[in-house]
């Protein structure tokens, strides 16, 4: 956010990715690499730009739907609404194995809550039970109050593993429009495409 950090500092949200191929363990490529520098080492990177993947106007309620290293965009959107006293409530649906080892950010995350900054959390901890429970059946829960956030203009962001969550999230968000605008399905799909349509056609005049 560089209205809370200044214009020259990056934060990044890594998890160091390790596997099994051929019975040997592996590492995931960046993350290992990132993982290994010493503090104070200089890397030469560059940004791609996204147009679209950026806050609305102030007065717009956010909702911000990242599980895991998925929570980094919105760890910016919070900071930098908060720096900018914007207006709009802030919803978030946080995602991860376990609440003791795996809420990124907890602390911080907690003072938006107590300040009033992040209006709502709702945090799915798979490995906590025995039942896995995900960002999407939190969503589920949620789905009325939701829907409503999302007819009144709220802005819905993901981030996060495309497949399979990114689908997993969509096809939910479908299903709640669907149940919860009294919509065919064919009606939930065109009511979504409708607002990324409109979502990006703002972002391309406005901002």
């Amino acid at each position: 956010s560089p209205a809370a950090h200044g214009e020259n500092e990056v934060h990044i949200t890594v998890a160091r990715i390790q596997f099994l191929a051929e019975d040997e363990q592996r590492f995931g490529l960046c993350s290992e690499f990132l993982g290994d520098l010493p503090v104070n080492s200089v890397i030469t990177f560059y940004v791609h730009k996204d147009k679209n993947f950026k806050l609305p106007a102030a007065e717009k309620d956010v909702i911000m739907i990242g599980p895991g290293t998925g929570v980094a965009p919105f760890r910016a959107f919070l900071a930098e609404r908060d720096a900018t006293g914007a207006t709009g409530r802030n919803w978030f649906f946080f995602g991860e194995q376990k609440f003791t080892t795996d809420f990124l950010y907890q602390t911080e995350i907690q003072n938006y809550v107590q300040t009033g900054v992040l209006t709502k959390i709702d945090l799915a901890f798979s490995r906590d039970q025995q039942e896995k429970i995900y960002v999407q059946h939190r969503m589920q829960q949620k789905a009325e109050e939701l829907y409503n956030w999302i007819s009144n203009g709220a802005s819905v962001f993901v981030s996060g593993t495309k497949d399979p969550m990114s689908k997993d999230v969509e096809n939910t968000l479908l299903q709640i429009i669907e149940e919860k605008g009294q919509k065919t399905n064919e009606e939930a799909k065109q009511y979504l495409e409708l607002l990324k349509k409109f979502e990006i056609e703002f972002n391309e005049k406005y901002l």
